[in-house]
């Protein structure tokens, strides 16, 4: 068992709960957190509040899963990223699992 971490940018929920659902994963939790990038950018430049940076909603998923369904996971997240159109890409990591109750 390992410990699968996924984030993505709001919009793409939908997509990653289809993803997880292609995977087999079928227990997982999520959040919405505030995804951040440091750097200026025209945006950020022509803010009113040109010091402040404001972060992009985004979501982080998480699965104590098995190896078979995060390799399934990692195709599909592989694939998805591939056709995106953003410079946004769905990212994900793996935590192996020394012990658990």
């Amino acid at each position: 068992m390992k410990l699968v971490i996924v984030t993505a940018v709001e919009e793409f929920q939908k997509d990653v709960l289809t993803l997880f659902k292609k995977a087999n994963i079928e227990n997982f939790s999520s959040s919405d957190i505030d995804g951040h990038k440091n750097g200026t950018s025209i945006l950020m430049a022509s803010s009113w509040f040109a010091g402040a940076k404001a972060g992009n909603e985004s979501r982080l998923f998480f699965s104590f899963t098995e190896d078979e369904h995060i390799e399934a996971l990692f195709d599909l997240i592989i694939a998805y990223n591939l056709n995106l159109e953003t410079n946004n890409p769905i990212k994900a990591v793996v935590v192996p699992i020394e012990k658990s109750i």
